[in-house]
């Protein structure tokens, strides 16, 4: 063996591989070899933070293969992913290896196709210290505040709790935002609607009360609207003024990875999580026909909206061949990345922008199709020409001729818009509420025009709370505020879950009993530890870390000499102080006293408990019944977990009936047979009864635009 080569996926040096020929060996670290052992806190505070590392358990095997690896190699180079966690793993490489850390034997790669390896092999690099440092200073921090904090908050409110760094901070956003909704008080108002129809044309259009002879209209209650209907009874509809104009609409720039999470979710239905494991697969590579082996987008994790002209001279000859020289605007369009980015990588976009997704489909699964259109087609929209639209804005006066007379004239207003040229939105519309409100598409009005009315109705209405986060809008919150990076929102949003502080109802994420105790507890001891502002400058510095204008060990001094105080302190304030959180008492009795058992939480989930404890400590598996039945014996269907935490279905007579389904259970039941219908994913409805067999597709309830969102 001449050169071996290291990154951290199987996959990625499976497409590596094929890059660099023969001469190459190609292999993978799957991950980190060596981190911070979980069963203490690994961290010597007293000796300037020294973190104590140990080679990852299971991985031992490994790193024996991997130094028989190194010693038959002319030369060795890391090739981890481009970020701090990636230059971090390589320097664990490099050090448990014993390969010169002062050599330049790493490589990175933003893009992984045969030319971006085959240069970055070329031009190797030393390992960046900074980001090592960076990298180290995030995960001591997060190890001293989750070895630190959890064991007060666990004493405080709960067993086998923890709290971490910047989930507690999430955990916060939405819990502030809960008490929003509760302190919420609806207010009423009205609106008069009108429909009309002009001389010109028999297409109806909408428009509202804008104002009277006072100024502008605000209708508090029912009286209210209908003493303006009563003027408006007999009333004449007069056009007074058609004002036309033209806007245009900016394609919005390439995807960024929060931005990437927030319109998977939106348009595609992806969680995080998901969103982050197709892409990882995209940008490592695959066989493509007619291609061959290649990345199919950039490095996925990026806060930047920087592109390359190389890219942006490839986008533009394909918008050029498949759309016309109209499509392409007369200046090139470049974006301005936020001012706190890191910038390390270019916007996510396709690695050959002609590869449109029509091209690639056959090669990839359906998920991944979808993921990359939707990356595919945000870029190339980027580089489009701005759509144009004619706008057009109605006023008309309603009076009657005696009230017209007198000067007490109510207006309306109605305001449309119509497509002049289509642009960007040919290929992608951006899914946010860009469009104004009410706006649709006119019929041809003059001045002076009289309308006939249609129809005109008072309308009550209520102003709305702030709506609950999504995944997608609470990832856009974390962005905003500076709180995490891109590489991190996936993992926020899933410890906090896992940890049962916040639950996701449909799309929408809200805080449990447990998390709000957490929360209110860290904001009365811990102020700094869920203060927005506070751990958005921790971000920033660590930012500066990596930039090399800051020692990360004096950074980490000062986090943690004002916490060590705070903690001092809060455990002596709350010594003796226990936080009691409301059981829900079930109805399901203690087979050992008759008491009616409690539903608790554990480390491993909720669980039934006797109340009467410690006198009686009976307790039980917690069961989540459904309303079907089991399609072997009929006995009923109730939800269980796996060992790793996956939900599934089964009979609860087990062991005598072994009846288990991946199949989610409905209420519907079968037209053939009767038993219980189970929806898969996908949306097919099927009955499990093996002598029926009965399938068929699931109704989808169209959802509405705010639902999405």
């Amino acid at each position: 063996m001449s050169k071996l080569v290291i990154v951290e996926s199987p996959s990625k040096a499976k497409t590596i591989q094929k890059y660099l020929g023969k001469d190459y060996k190609v292999t993978a670290s799957v991950g980190h070899i060596r981190d911070l052992p979980a069963a203490k806190l690994s961290v010597d505070v007293k000796n300037d933070f020294a973190p104590k590392y140990a080679i990852v358990k299971g991985k031992e095997k490994l790193v024996k293969e991997l130094k028989e690896m190194v010693s038959e190699a002319d030369s060795v180079y890391l090739a981890t992913d481009p970020d701090r966690e990636g230059e971090a793993i390589s320097w664990h490489l490099a050090t448990v290896l014993n390969l010169d850390i002062n050599e330049k034997n790493r490589v990175k790669f933003n893009e992984i196709n045969k030319t971006s390896v085959t240069k970055g092999i070329a031009n190797p690099e030393k390992i960046d210290l900074d980001l090592v440092d960076a990298q180290q200073a995030r995960r001591i921090l997060d190890r001293i505040v989750g070895y630190k904090l959890s064991p007060f908050v666990s004493q405080k409110i709960r067993r086998g709790l923890s709290a971490g760094r910047v989930q507690s901070v999430a955990v916060r956003l939405i819990v502030d935002r809960e008490e929003e909704i509760r302190a919420f008080k609806a207010e009423e108002y009205w609106s008069i609607d009108a429909k009309f129809s002009a001389p010109s044309s028999k297409k109806v259009f909408s428009a509202s009360l804008t104002a009277d002879e006072n100024g502008k209209v605000k209708i508090n209650d029912k009286a209210q609207a209908d003493e303006y209907l009563a003027r408006l009874d007999g009333a004449d509809y007069i056009v007074d003024s058609v004002k036309k104009g033209t806007r245009k609409r900016q394609p919005a720039p390439p995807f960024t990875t929060s931005t990437l999470q927030q319109d998977a979710s939106r348009k595609l239905g992806f969680q995080g999580k998901k969103t982050m494991k197709i892409a990882q697969e995209l940008y490592e590579g695959m066989e493509i026909k007619g291609v061959g082996t290649t990345g199919l987008i950039t490095y996925m994790r990026t806060d930047s909206l920087r592109i390359s002209e190389e890219a942006r001279a490839e986008g533009n000859e394909y918008i050029l061949s498949e759309y016309g020289k109209a499509y392409l605007p007369e200046k090139a369009r470049y974006y301005k990345t936020k001012s706190n980015a890191q910038d390390g990588h270019e916007a996510i976009r396709p690695t050959i922008p002609s590869l449109s997704p029509d091209k690639v489909k056959d090669s990839l699964t359906t998920d991944q199709y979808k993921l990359y259109s939707l990356i595919w087609k945000r870029f190339t929209a980027s580089l489009m020409s701005a759509c144009v639209q004619d706008t057009v804005k109605v006023e008309i006066s309603a009076a009657t001729e005696i009230d017209r007379n007198a000067g007490k004239i109510l207006n309306f207003s109605a305001s449309g818009y119509s497509v002049k040229f289509d642009g960007y939105t040919r290929l992608y519309e951006v899914s946010t509420d860009e469009e104004e409100e009410g706006e649709s598409v006119l019929p041809e009005i003059h001045e002076s025009d009289k309308l006939k009315l249609k129809s005109i109705d008072g309308n009550q209405h209520f102003t709305q709370p702030p709506a609950r986060y999504s995944e997608a809008s609470l990832i856009k919150a974390l962005e905003e505020t500076g709180v995490g990076r891109p590489s991190t929102y996936v993992s926020i949003v899933s410890t906090i879950l896992q940890r049962e502080y916040v639950v996701r109802e449909k799309k929408q994420l809200s805080p449990t009993e447990l998390g709000e105790a957490v929360v209110n507890l860290l904001k009365q001891q811990f102020p700094n530890i869920v203060n927005v502002k506070f751990t958005a400058n921790m971000e920033s510095d660590l930012d500066k870390v990596e930039a090399g204008e800051v020692d990360y060990i004096q950074m980490l001094h000062t986090f943690y000499d004002g916490f060590e105080e705070t903690l001092a302190k809060a455990k002596n304030e709350m010594s003796g102080v226990k936080i009691q959180l409301q059981e829900d008492v079930t109805d399901i009795p203690c087979d050992k006293c008759g008491r009616m058992m409690v539903v608790k939480v554990g480390r491993f989930g909720k669980f039934l408990a006797c109340p009467g404890y410690p006198e009686c400590k009976n307790t039980k598996p917690y069961v989540v019944e459904t309303n079907a039945k089991c399609p072997v014996c009929g006995g009923k269907v109730i939800q269980k977990k796996s060992k790793k935490g996956y939900a599934f279905f089964g009979c609860d007579n087990y062991p005598d009936c072994n009846f288990m389904t991946w199949d989610k259970p409905t209420e519907e039941l079968c037209p053939q047979c009767g038993k219980s219908l189970f929806k898969r994913k996908g949306g097919l409805l099927v009955c499990l009864d093996e002598k029926c067999g009965f399938e068929k597709k699931a109704e989808r309830k169209k959802r509405t635009k705010k639902e999405e969102e």
